[in-house]
């Protein structure tokens, strides 16, 4: 996602500094109607792609319609390859038609003129301009996209070498598991040209492996590798406001828009009792986890929804704490007290995320009470796949916020026909709420409205909230004005390197 947001502007973008804000992007205006079903993006006419073609009305409707269909090719295979986030589309008319394949566009798709796109929707939705602030829905161009690119006499995949409308374009192709190289594109028009003349986004097999490529000097950005938060404050410097960095401020703890928990599969025999999922809540040691791991740099999680989304409520999930008295007394209202009866659960962490010592500490918390567990470690796409098929009982999950609205946790996480559910939570009432607050047009009514939402299906302890996420990230000291945002997106533009 960070080379995305380099290379492409979407319609919208969410302002780095205020994440309830939404600033121009390729769009300088955006208007729905009355009820919010109908939405008009004016575009900016100065925009364009790196090669110098014209970003029209007519490049998003294609974007759009390649994301939404199931049978888009992939440029680098020539295969068929549904677009990962084509959910992010679902409420623009058409989008079911599209997804059964009876059609390949989306019918509230319109491009009035070269500088007019008018976006119809198959129900009222508020929020809809944070949507289209996703970095990934950008425009593209169809010619370069169905034809390739010409990269010193020869045609390259688009995938490998991508035509955006943003501050940067890619220098030469993408070097797989090496690097990706981008340079400030001359063509840029939608606001300031970035100081930086490029970027180097070297690729690295883990976080360690990088971090010490930046203590060597050869890296001015990367995250710290685990254990070494605290030594590199002392090293570095703490950026006060957890956001910018500048030389000797240049260690960012900011809090992001994201959630660390616990998934819970709610069809698992003993699982699917809320007084089990209750005291798996209360059991757990969420300070422990943040001091222990994280050297006291994160926050103890006691909602699903961050404090940095409009809608948080402290407390909103009254389990989310730690009290093993009530963890016990919740087993004993469930018939399981001492966890007599329960079988032995697995909990499930991908291998290769540094995961191990929160399991262990989790692990350790729940068989105070007699719940057993054993770990279940696995690789990257065995991991996803087995919590996608619901073929686990419990393991670690995260969400990151695709844009800053409360509807982005409570609807993917906890909606009985999303895919990304994967607790296999359901509650129609809870279904059909959601559905109503993003009619709701009045901001006020309709954050009230999710946040008692959110409440609902704490009281249900369907996950287990374990903690906020917060960046630990370190900028090198020749390093100015350097923005990493809640979103988790750079400000390209602004940094500058000088000594």
């Amino acid at each position: 996602m960070a080379v995305v947001h380099a290379v492409f502007t979407p319609l919208v973008q969410v302002d780095p500094t205020d994440a309830s804000k939404l600033v121009p992007g390729a769009a300088v205006e955006w208007t729905p109607n009355d009820d919010a079903t109908v939405w008009t993006f004016k575009l900016n006419p100065e925009g364009a792609f790196s090669d110098g073609t014209p970003v029209t009305a007519t490049d998003f409707v294609y974007a759009f319609n390649r994301i939404a269909n199931p049978n888009t090719v992939n440029t680098q295979t020539g295969d068929p390859d549904p677009s990962t986030i084509n959910y992010h589309l679902g409420f623009i008319q058409g989008y079911d038609d599209v997804q059964d394949g009876k059609t390949d566009v989306l019918a509230g798709l319109k491009a009035i003129d070269d500088t007019t796109l008018e976006i119809t929707l198959s129900q009222p939705f508020a929020d809809f301009a944070y949507v289209v602030s996703h970095p990934a829905l950008g425009p593209v161009p169809k010619a370069a996209v169905e034809n390739g690119v010409d990269y010193n006499g020869q045609k390259v995949a688009f995938a490998d070498f991508p035509v955006g409308n943003g501050p940067f374009k890619l220098s030469e192709p993408w070097a797989h598991d090496q690097y990706i190289k981008v340079i400030a594109a001359d063509t840029y028009k939608l606001g300031e040209a970035p100081y930086l003349d490029g970027i180097d986004f070297m690729i690295y097999k883990d976080p360690a492996t990088a971090y010490r490529e930046f203590q060597a000097g050869n890296l001015d950005y990367t995250q710290i590798a685990d254990g070494e938060i605290q030594n590199a404050i002392a090293t570095y410097g703490e950026s006060p406001d957890g956001y910018t960095s500048n030389p000797g401020q240049q260690v960012l703890l900011g809090a992001e828009n994201s959630i660390y928990y616990l998934a819970i599969n709610n069809k698992v025999k003993g699982l699917d009792d809320p007084n089990v999922r209750k005291a798996i809540n209360l059991a757990i040691n969420r300070q422990a986890i943040c001091d222990v791991v994280f050297e006291g740099t994160r926050e103890p999680a006691d909602n699903i929804v961050p404090p940095g989304i409009a809608g948080y409520q402290a407390g909103a999930w009254v389990d989310s704490h730690y009290d093993i008295e009530a963890a016990k007394q919740a087993l004993v209202d469930a018939g399981y007290p001492e966890g007599k009866g329960l079988p032995t659960f697995s909990i499930s962490f991908n291998s290769d995320g540094g995961h191990e010592k929160i399991m262990e500490l989790i692990q350790s918390d729940l068989e105070k009470i007699g719940i057993t567990v054993r770990a279940d470690s696995l690789e990257w796409s065995a991991y996803i796949d087995k919590l996608q098929n619901g073929n686990y009982d419990l393991a670690r999950f995260g969400w990151v916020a695709d844009y800053p609205i409360a509807y982005n946790f409570l609807y993917p996480l906890f909606d009985s026909e999303s895919a990304d559910n994967v607790s296999f939570y359901a509650d129609k009432a809870v279904d059909a709420g959601i559905a109503e607050a993003e009619k709701t047009t009045d901001i006020t009514s309709r954050l009230s409205q999710f946040s008692t939402l959110s409440k609902t299906i704490g009281d249900a302890n369907p996950v287990a909230p374990v903690m906020f996420y917060k960046h630990h990230h370190v900028t090198g000291d020749t390093v100015h004005d350097f923005t990493l945002d809640a979103q988790y997106l750079v400000d390209y533009v602004h940094v500058w390197l000088g000594n």
